[in-house]
């Protein structure tokens, strides 16, 4: 999946900068009258910024936003260090959609019955192995790989 065209295609602009506080992956703003801008540390991995895009389409499919009022009214999601800690809602829901767009539950099943059986028995191998498949972190992946019931 190509997180940047399905962004282009939802009218979201990617934004790509080092952040100031290098905890935070990335960013949605939403303000009335404007596309949608997904601010990306460029500073994080290839596979970690891949992440976050499709985390903050997520948000922006999914949540309204929090509003902070700079010079005019605007909505803001923000990913840091925390999101992926399993303690507020709204994360959880923008990471299980980031994972089901980056890694599809049918598509994982049928490249993880492809592997060779030495590799699908030893999870560090199968990890990475798929991890690489998908252009996603290992610990992405197993994540995913624990959420889908495929590995304990």
């Amino acid at each position: 999946m190509r997180v940047e065209r399905l962004a282009a295609h939802l009218g979201v602009v990617i934004s790509r900068s080092a952040f100031k506080d290098g905890d935070v992956s990335g960013m949605l703003v939403r303000q009335d009258g404007q596309p949608p801008v997904v601010g990306v540390n460029d500073a994080h991995s290839a596979y970690r910024q891949r992440f976050t895009i499709s985390h903050e389409l997520g948000h922006l499919l999914l949540h309204p936003g929090r509003e902070v009022v700079l010079d005019r009214p605007v909505r803001v999601n923000l990913r840091d260090k925390t999101s992926s800690a399993a303690t507020d809602r709204e994360e959880i829901e923008a990471n299980a959609f980031a994972a089901s767009l980056l890694m599809p539950a049918d598509l994982v099943r049928s490249e993880l019955q492809r592997l060779p059986v030495a590799i699908r028995q030893d999870p560090d191998r199968c990890t990475a192995a798929l991890a690489a498949r998908f252009e996603v972190s290992e610990s992405a992946m197993g994540f995913r790989l624990i959420n889908l019931g495929l590995v304990s």
